[in-house]
């Protein structure tokens, strides 16, 4: 498993470069890319969120480990996860309205002093100052995920009078280096937890540092700016109404519950089934890294104007993708015929998919949900979300029952299945509107990506 972990971290990575160098040379140079007052301003923004974001990637490849390490059995590991999940979802609720109300700058200051302290509860082996830790995870990932974009997209038009067109260009590239990030903290975690073998508990430390200047940066560097404050309970009750009186919104939260349901269970799944067979975990979850980069730029090339794929078709790929690959894990898991090399390309092949999705989801939910009526929609779609993650790994996951993960991993399959109904079922919805497909570029270079 050691050499396989590597041959594979080392051939994606070939590929991850291979594929972003055809990129980089087709590149085209616009405005935004070299005007200097906006360059100074994006590394104003890069440099704090890219700290933030190490910080959370160190955390990935050894969360599950570091709880196997202080000997908890599966089932209360699971309930761990269980509240991280739940407390990602209460405090994304109220996470917009919080910002707005705090203040983005202040929140962001909060984000890096809420997660050193979870990092810190690492330290203990008490099962309670551990479950309290994941409840600061969840969050500290929910201001992640909504105070720092929003910090930017008020500076970038209010303060700054940036053109709006300019916006996804920075995202873009966020979103690239993002996965740069990704892979080079599983390499760094793996270094110190098993190369220097400071044990699983090391790359929680190494975070803190981040967490720390992450803060000092944003505090030092950033403006405060505010909201408009938005009634949550009208936020909600309009994200319901969209919800309910449009069927493609419905079907696409549908879709979305269900993916993202199963990616949950596989992240709490991907350690108890490789493990035992000693793989170098850092390793492996930068090889998911990278295999989700490539998904990520097989996107940006299928959706060119030399393929012109569309995203509801690269949807409906991905879907099957992570149906076919369960389905090799519920072979591949099978107590007493073990496959770890197997199981580890299924995984992979799963992280390929997100790569695909997510790019192609986002493409689908601006199209069809209308912006004022975003954040409630996507409160909504998060209560299914993460209910279906939770009720999986609670009731199907029985530590005493050998064939639970198997189980796990063939009722996950059914759920993709339904995924696919639900698919199939947007496409007979909007196989004739044009608003959801990808325009043919004009005049552009074919694999034009001015993210990079």
């Amino acid at each position: 498993m050691l050499f396989t972990a590597y041959v594979a971290f080392a051939v994606l990575l070939a590929i991850c470069m291979g594929l972003e160098f055809s990129a980089c040379r087709a590149k085209l140079t616009g405005s935004a890319c070299t005007n200097p007052a906006f360059l100074r301003f994006q590394l104003d923004y890069y440099q704090v969120y890219f700290l933030a974001l190490a910080a959370d990637w160190l955390q990935g490849p050894y969360l599950y480990k570091l709880y196997q390490h202080y000997h908890f059995l599966e089932g209360q590991i699971a309930i761990i996860y269980v509240c991280g999940f739940a407390s990602s979802v209460l405090f994304g609720l109220v996470s917009t309205s919080l910002v707005d109300w705090l203040g983005r700058k202040k929140s962001c200051i909060l984000f890096s002093l809420t997660y050193s302290v979870c990092c810190l509860t690492k330290l203990s082996w008490d099962y309670f100052v551990l479950v309290v830790g994941r409840i600061l995870g969840g969050l500290s990932t929910a201001l992640l995920f909504s105070a720092f974009e929003a910090w930017y997209v008020h500076e970038h038009v209010e303060r700054h009078d940036f053109p709006a067109e300019w916006i996804p260009a920075t995202f873009s590239r966020a979103a690239f280096w993002n996965n740069v990030i990704a892979i080079g903290a599983g390499v760094t975690a793996n270094f110190f937890a098993e190369w220097l073998g400071l044990g699983p508990v090391a790359p929680f430390m190494v975070s803190i540092p981040f967490l720390m200047l992450t803060g000092i940066f944003a505090m030092k560097n950033w403006d405060e700016n505010y909201g408009k404050k938005r009634a949550l309970s009208k936020t909600c009750v309009d994200g319901l109404k969209c919800l309910l009186s449009d069927r493609r919104v419905l079907l696409l939260g549908t879709i979305q519950a269900l993916f993202e349901s199963v990616i949950y269970i596989f992240i709490f799944l991907w350690t108890p089934v490789l493990d035992p067979h000693n793989p170098p975990l850092g390793i492996v979850f930068s090889s998911f890294m990278a295999a989700s980069m490539v998904g990520s730029s097989l996107y940006r090339i299928a959706t060119s104007k030399r393929y012109h794929l569309q995203p509801m078709h690269i949807l409906s790929l991905s879907v099957l993708m992570v149906f076919f690959s369960l389905f090799m894990l519920t072979f591949s898991t099978n107590p007493g015929q073990e496959n770890p090399s197997e199981s580890f390309l299924a995984f992979l092949l799963i992280e390929l998919s997100c790569g695909l999705y997510f790019p192609a989801m986002g493409f689908l939910r601006r199209k069809v949900i209308p912006e004022k009526d975003q954040v409630g929609v996507m409160n909504w779609f998060r209560i299914p979300l993460n209910l279906l993650a939770c009720l999986g790994m609670l009731i199907l996951h029985d530590s005493d029952y050998k064939t639970g993960t198997r189980n796990m991993f063939t009722i996950c399959s059914i759920m993709m299945v339904m995924a696919l109904l639900a698919v199939v079922s947007l496409f007979t919805v909007v196989r004739n509107n044009a608003e959801l497909r990808v325009p043919s570029p004009q005049g552009q270079n074919e694999l034009s990506s001015p993210e990079l």
